[in-house]
């Protein structure tokens, strides 16, 4: 290591207040509130974020809420805050059990010293997790208050270990708060740029760090010249190889000017991609009803066709991003991820330290959508600012993005199935290479079903991405149910509507369609069903015959989701999503030759762009007889599907391969 700087102070604080004081202990910061509703059975932090046997949730009061002397309420809570607007619902449900006004809650997220224990921010399970678990504490403290002769914040402190008991909760036709829409919390701090981010985050006497990638995933650093780069700190740890120094674009200078030589693997090209899958396919146990043989011997009607899904990457605003700070044997790290008690976890076993010497700090974070699962820039980070013996912050580039993060899992699928003349559905077999297990079965009624799950390996590091692989199954299903429909010169939506029972279902495919106008123009319609959420949509196109110049002008969405808990929030989820799917049903794809990402940066990835945007229509369904389902992925899953529907029915062409516009231009 090179280090040509002037030593810092040892100590080191934000340069901008965080928004909460990150530098107390749990104790201490009950202390600083103020007294009030306090429990001293305060949850081990060290405990909590253990891997392998967890401790369950904690049963008191006082790892989860505190009411500060002068009425002001935090909240705990291990979710995080990645653009979804978790913490304005959650903090909708305190409101509404305390019966206090929302202004006066403050939620603090993703702090591994302050929060309680939670796997992750993931699998849309916010609302049907963390929501009621916020409102029965919530209403455990109002009873407390309440018993008390609600004397709260007059000097008066309700001590001791206040368990959380099976208190009742506003039912959803009562709702005050909760079901309706409410300003995002720190609204304004968002539309003006002063809300502070993972990669806002920064220490005096910091170092900007960068890392010196090598050309192809997994290739080995055999040696580097680092005489170009002076008055800078350079570190070699291992694979890693970094530049670090006070300014961003000195530490970039610096990284250029390395002369690393790396081993490089022989690694296979998109070309070979499909075949690959097939052929290196695991055996797993599949799910089978009834017999195939049978249902096929009964179909007057017979369809066997192959759909394909292409690698995509997460591409968020934010690219991923960690600020670390060594004290005192202790490393403290700001960083962007779904999990940070996992990431906490990769960190202690990456120093081989106790958990108890690491804490992670989630600020929110500019989107994640399943790709921000894994500690790497945090880990990073730290060795970086071990060596270098400053704070070090590390915000990945976006060609580091597209290069050397996991991808969406690219996937081949097989559709075999049989139907009567009369439209009923008889076999269906369903077989997924590599994509995953998510929405695999079918809600559609058919007596003789084998549906196959087949893990392989993948040429490209690939993880969990917005809705897992529900969207590559409901595009294979959703476009296979089009093309039996069109075979038996059927209605696509009373085919569909004819072959189910499943009434939350029946009533999102009615709800879209009747927004729609279905019938009265040529249009595609898909369905679909995903942790506990029901979402049908329908896509109206304009096209010419060779696909040279396609436009979607319309997209009409119906979602259900049990009982709505902030309307507003609930469109902007399901809209969100549908624009963002349109990249991954148009033209978003990941291109390598011989291991190397041939499209690493926007100018040559094609995401959405506001002209590409068709007008939208979100029709909710709210069912306050149901729990509360989540948002942040069941949406995503039907854009795909319905616009290969429209370009069919349009075009008269069946595309069975996202992206769908491989070599097509869109409007």
């Amino acid at each position: 290591m090179e280090n040509n700087l002037q030593n810092e102070p040892e100590r080191y604080e934000l340069a901008e207040p965080a928004r909460y004081s990150f530098d107390l202990d749990r104790r201490d910061f009950f202390k600083a509130l103020g007294a009030g509703l306090v429990v001293l059975g305060v949850l081990d932090a060290q405990e909590s974020g253990r891997r392998g046997n967890r401790s369950p949730l904690p049963k008191e009061i006082g790892p989860w809420l505190h009411i500060g002397e002068n009425g002001t309420v935090s909240v705990f809570t291990g979710k995080v805050e990645v653009g979804q607007n978790t913490r304005t619902a959650l903090v909708q449900g305190v409101a509404e059990e305390l019966r206090m006004p929302f202004s006066s809650i403050k939620l603090i997220m993703g702090d591994t010293d302050l929060v309680p224990y939670n796997a992750g921010t993931f699998g849309s399970r916010s609302m049907p997790d963390m929501l009621p678990q916020l409102r029965k504490v919530a209403a455990t403290a109002r009873r407390v208050i309440d018993e008390n002769g609600g004397e709260i914040g007059k000097g008066k402190k309700l001590l001791a270990s206040v368990p959380i008991a099976d208190s009742p909760v506003t039912a959803p036709q009562n709702w005050k708060v909760l079901g309706h829409p409410v300003p995002k919390v720190e609204g304004r701090a968002f539309v003006t740029g002063e809300h502070r981010y993972s990669s806002d985050q920064t220490l005096p006497g910091m170092l900007h760090a960068v890392v010196v990638r090598p050309p192809v995933a997994g290739a080995t650093l055999t040696s580097v010249d680092t005489s170009a780069a002076k008055g800078v700190v350079v570190v070699r740890d291992g694979d890693l190889l970094a530049v670090a120094a006070p300014q961003i674009a000195r530490a970039l200078k610096a990284a250029a000017e390395l002369k690393p030589e790396w081993k490089t693997p022989a690694k296979p090209s998109d070309s070979e991609l499909f075949a690959i899958l097939k052929n290196t396919a695991k055996p797993r146990t599949d799910s089978t009803r009834g017999s195939i043989e049978e249902g096929l011997a009964a179909a007057d009607h017979k369809l066997s066709q192959t759909y394909t899904v292409a690698y995509i990457a997460h591409a968020p605003l934010e690219p991923r991003a960690a600020l670390a700070l060594w004290e005192n044997d202790k490393l403290t790290v700001w960083t962007g991820t779904q999990v940070p008690f996992g990431v906490r976890s990769e960190i202690a076993s990456a120093f081989h330290i106790p958990e108890s010497q690491v804490r992670v700090i989630v600020p929110d974070t500019g989107a994640a959508y399943g790709g921000k699962h894994t500690g790497e820039a945090a880990i990073e980070a730290a060795r970086i600012a071990k060596q270098a013996g400053k704070p070090v912050k590390l915000v990945w580039t976006r060609e580091d993005e597209f290069t050397h993060a996991y991808l969406r899992p690219a996937g081949v699928i097989e559709v075999q199935s049989g139907v009567t003349k009369d439209g009923t559905l008889t076999a269906w077999e369903f077989h997924n290479y590599n994509s995953g297990g998510s929405a695999l079965a079918t809600l559609y009624e058919v007596p003789h079903q084998r549906v196959h799950f087949h893990p392989s390996e993948s040429p490209l590091r690939q993880g969990s991405y917005r809705g897992l692989a529900a969207t590559a199954n409901h595009f294979a299903r959703e476009v296979h149910m089009d093309e039996i429909a069109h075979s038996l010169k059927k209605d696509p939506l009373e085919f569909r509507l004819s072959n189910m029972k499943d009434p939350r279902f029946r009533a999102v495919l009615q709800r879209a369609a009747d927004a729609f106008g279905w019938g009265k123009r040529p249009a595609g319609i898909a369905g679909g069903f995903e942790k506990g959420s029901y979402v049908a949509t329908v896509a109206e196109i304009t096209a010419d015959k060779d696909l040279k110049r396609v436009r979607i002008e319309r997209v009409v969405t119906a979602y259900e989701c049990g009982a709505i808990v902030n309307p507003d929030c609930l469109r902007n989820q399901v809209e969100g999503a549908v624009i963002m799917g349109l990249g991954g049903a148009l033209f978003e794809r990941i291109r390598f030759e011989n291991g190397r990402i041939l499209n690493p940066r926007f100018s040559r990835y094609r995401v959405p762009r506001f002209t590409d945007i068709p007008a939208l229509e979100t029709v909710l369904i709210d069912r306050k007889d149901l729990p509360s389902a989540g948002a942040g992925e069941t949406p995503i899953v039907c854009i795909a599907p319905a616009i290969s529907n429209a370009i069919f029915a349009v075009t008269g062409l069946r595309l069975r391969s996202l992206p769908l516009l491989n070599h097509a231009s869109p409007a």
